[in-house]
């Protein structure tokens, strides 16, 4: 045997063809006379660290590129980063807190110099990571949001769509994140269901004794009320029309609308209005001209006009304002509810409605192409059923606000001077365009205030798929790589940056920017539960690599992963993966230790014969399969792909047709059959090699004398073919009866080499399999037979019966007392019917599964099914001792 380990190591393996695949460049990418295949990577944060999910879709981006590359197309896999203006913010804040640095102290240009050195420091880890998962990315090519030549098409675009008036700048309520003290657009906004308590306040009518009753689930924006309203047809509230109240504790007098959009089943049917802090409280504010009383200031904390709770929390303000409603006899009562809260998606804290003037991208003059590309399958979805929610999404669609009050990030290209705004590509022009408004002014660029705000990171991310390519304005790269192949992402963020790709993909390019989308699902434990840090269900993805080995994890992965269906993970599908390693490491230690020689005579005609009937077949089963991988990929069943070749190694190639083929001991195997089999196991390697890399190149470069730079990751893809089918179902009831002796075997304890003879009830269909050629003698050299001989009636001596479609044979079986077992049986059986009638007869009773909990009821239904599985297998048992 050659020089190969007993174990398959996958640490030393894995760093040494990654670190030789980048030493040959075989990642790296150029425009040529190739069909290109080209992908974008979804920018992880410049603050991310690799996680399940970051695994899943970077796996599955990585078998797409490999299948690229073994097809022979120019695959090219673009990484890069986000710059993620909220979370890098809060971690350079943070970074400098831990220095006695606040930020509020730094100027803005000084306060940027510090995050660059963060990101220079700490970001991009996860570009790092991804090596170690074999993420076979063109690494030249790695892109950064914020780097010079994606921040020039960003600043460009937002220049082109305002002259194009399909950008504004407009005063409207938006979503205020407290704590990052920034806007939020309604995809940044995480709604779900919290328990609250809703308070129902006395608010009493002015020049009268009466007072209304008012529900809320904010007692502190009291203070910020302006009115209180009615819908105009609940007869309750008929003489309070045109009336005023007093606020509790503002002690304000508003007055009494009337309005449809008041729900009377609601509450007490009356509302009150706060148009500062609620965005239908906003438009009602503004239908009848009331006042707006902003009480928060950017961080959430009561302001001046918040009376003598100034300064406070707006959680503390609202134990405070209660206790207060309380003492002065206000409060009516409080009650448990259930509400819709909003939290940021970043900061997790509770979003605020807030008045403010933000710029917009109007989303309705970008949406119909984009809508119809969908929808025409110009853009595919996989699975297709995303379709429906990208139809829903882009049918209702809003503006979207692209300003954030951040200092990370691309810095808002528009001046003010006075009441006019400048959008401009560079200062110098901005001061231009104002010079030319002003011809008398003497302007300088002192004169002139760039906008503070920066752009809503997603704005630079929706150029992704040409910005990479710096292909705003066209080039060579663009023209050859645009639109790229395939995107792969999660379901979550397809109106985040799917849609918005797709846009403008349009917009700019002039069509779409990727040919398919492949949606992945959310990877969750065995409980459903989505895996976090939080909840603590989330292994370590660095350490999973170590444990399994990254060919290990990758199958663990994409074994049980479905296009858009969530991942129920568990480490024992990456131990699963790490065994199918070993196994094919074993099998190749196995073909390696076989002595070849050319001499026809090495071996006898019997194994001749046989090994020409298994190859054969193999090879014919091979070319099925590899048809069968080819329409998955094209499908993308990426998951059914990955288990098809795993079965189809572990079972037919390791457990069938090596067990067929390989010599007897002491003898050698030809030349020829040796070679065929060693073209088997590299085409199997070839078809596994995008899923699994490593262990894949591994045995490639073991399995024959390879030249410098020849590498399976370079290779080409099996071709299938035309297969002839006539043997398969031959093989199939073949290998069937050898399971079934070897169970026997196991069954009665017999020894697995002891010769047993075999009998066939003569047939039409026993004919058939037996005088196919070198099929007698394959059985009889995988079930260690003795006789096996064709009968007109059953054996009189102990044996036990074995049936295969519509074969039947007999299995002597020596030592063994059936009359004994026949017994026991029989026992077993009436036992196992009688529990059956047993359970039957308490599920007939209805008052028992109408009354029992639905839990027990479906726990005797099991009962009975695995019942009625024991009888059949006992019945079928005892059948076999004739």
């Amino acid at each position: 045997m050659p020089n190969l380990s007993k174990h398959y190591t996958s640490g030393t393996v894995e760093k040494k063809w990654y670190d030789t695949w980048e030493e040959h460049k075989i990642f790296e990418s150029r425009p040529d006379d190739r069909e290109p295949y080209s992908i974008v990577i979804p920018p992880p944060n410049v603050t991310g660290v690799l996680h399940m999910g970051h695994m899943l879709n970077n796996s599955i981006q990585d078998i797409l590129i490999r299948k690229a590359r073994l097809d022979g197309k120019n695959a090219c896999w673009v990484p890069g980063t986000d710059h993620a203006s909220i979370a890098t913010e809060a971690k350079v804040v943070n970074w400098l807190r831990e220095q006695g640095i606040k930020k509020g102290d730094l100027s803005r240009d000084k306060f940027m110099e510090y995050a660059w050195e963060w990101t220079d420091k700490y970001g991009g880890i996860i570009l790092k990571q991804l090596k170690k998962l074999g993420a076979s990315c063109d690494w030249s090519r790695t892109a950064f949001t914020m780097d010079e030549v994606r921040s020039g098409q960003v600043i460009q675009a937002f220049v082109d769509l305002y002259q194009k008036d399909k950008l504004y700048r407009g005063l409207r309520m938006v979503n205020w994140d407290p704590e990052a003290q920034t806007v939020l657009s309604n995809e940044e906004v995480i709604h779900s269901e919290e328990n609250s308590l809703l308070y129902h306040v006395r608010y009493p009518v002015e020049g009268t004794d009466e007072h209304l009753i008012i529900a809320t689930t904010r007692p502190e924006t009291i203070l910020a009320d302006t009115g209180v309203a009615i819908h105009p047809d609940d007869e309750r509230y008929h003489h309070l029309k045109n009336m005023k109240v007093r606020i509790p504790i503002a002690d304000r007098i508003v007055p009494v609308i009337s309005d449809d959009y008041v729900e009377m089943e609601f509450g007490t049917g009356a509302l009150k209005i706060t148009p500062a802090h609620d965005v239908n409280d906003y438009e009602i504010g503004q239908r009848h001209e009331l006042e707006v009383i902003d009480i928060f200031e950017d961080d959430a904390t009561i302001n001046d006009l918040g009376l003598h709770y100034k300064g406070l929390d707006r959680f503390e303000a609202r134990k405070k304002i209660v206790k207060e409603l309380e003492e002065k006899g206000f409060l009516v009562k409080t009650e448990d509810y259930s509400n819709s809260v909003g939290r940021s998606e970043r900061t997790g804290a509770v979003v605020e409605p807030k008045l403010s003037l933000q710029w917009y991208v109007d989303m309705k003059s970008l949406a119909a192409p984009a809508l119809d590309a969908v929808m025409t399958d110009e853009v595919r979805f996989f699975p297709s059923n995303m379709k429906n929610t990208y139809k829903h999404w882009m049918s209702n669609i809003r503006d979207w606000c692209i300003s954030r009050q951040l200092w990370w990030g691309h810095r808002i290209p528009a001046w003010y001077y006075e009441d006019q705004i400048f959008v401009a590509t560079t200062a110098e022009e901005a001061l231009e365009q104002a010079q030319k408004a002003f011809p008398d002014q003497n302007l300088t660029a002192s004169d002139l205030r760039q906008d503070e705000d920066v752009l809503d990171t997603w704005f630079s991310s929706w150029l992704w798929p040409f910005s990479v390519f710096d292909g705003m304005d066209g080039g060579d790269e663009v023209d050859y790589y645009y639109p790229t192949a395939t995107l792969v992402t999660g379901w979550d963020i397809i109106f985040l940056w799917v849609a918005r790709m797709v846009m403008a993909g349009y917009e700019w390019k002039g069509e779409k920017p990727f040919q398919q989308v492949y949606f992945t699902g959310m990877v969750r434990d065995k409980q459903r539960r989505k895996m976090s840090k939080s909840l603590g269900n989330s292994p370590d993805a660095l350490e999973l690599i170590e444990k399994f080995g990254a060919d290990g994890v990758r199958f663990g992965l994409l074994s049980s992963s479905p296009a858009g269906g969530d991942l129920l993970f568990e480490e024992k599908l990456c131990e699963q993966g790490r065994n199918f390693c070993n196994k094919m490491w074993n099998g190749l230690r196995l073909i390696k230790g076989w002595t070849i020689s050319s001499s026809t005579n090495s071996t006898s005609d019997k194994e001749t014969i046989i090994r020409e009937i298994a190859l054969t077949w193999f090879e014919d089963k091979l070319k099925e399969q590899e048809d069968l991988i080819q329409k998955d990929f094209d499908e993308y069943r990426l998951s059914e792909a990955v288990m098809k070749l795993y079965n189809f190694i572990w079972n037919d190639f390791f457990s069938w047709l090596l067990e067929v083929v390989k010599p007897p001991y002491g003898d050698a195997i030809d030349q020829a059959s040796y070679d065929r089999i060693i073209q088997i196991y590299e085409n199997l390697m070839k078809l596994l090699h995008p899923f699994m890399p490593f262990v894949t190149e591994e045995i490639y470069q073991q399995l024959r004398l390879r030249k410098e730079g020849d590498f399976i990751a370079t290779s080409s893809w099996p071709e299938g073919g035309e297969c002839d089918t006539s043997m398969f179902d031959t093989m199939e009831s073949i290998k069937a009866l050898v399971t079934q002796i070897r169970d026997l075997r196991n069954k009665h304890q017999l020894k697995q080499k002891e010769p047993l003879d075999l009998y066939f009830a003569k047939s039409e269909s026993t004919t058939n399999l037996l005088r196919q050629s070198g099929m007698k003698e394959i059985l009889i050299k995988m079930a260690a037979l003795g006789k096996v001989e064709q009968t007109t009636e059953a054996p009189k001596d102990l044996h036990a019966s074995i049936v295969q479609g519509r074969i039947k044979a007999y299995l002597m079986l020596p030592g063994v007392d059936v009359e004994e077992e026949r017994q026991k049986l029989e026992e077993e059986l009436d036992y196992a019917r009688g529990f059956v009638k047993k359970i039957e007869s308490k599920l007939a009773n209805e008052r028992f599964v109408q009354n029992a909990p639905e839990a027990i009821v479906a726990k005797e239904r099991k009962k009975l099914e695995d019942g009625k599985g024991r009888v059949a297998m006992l019945e079928e048992s005892l059948e076999q001792l004739l």
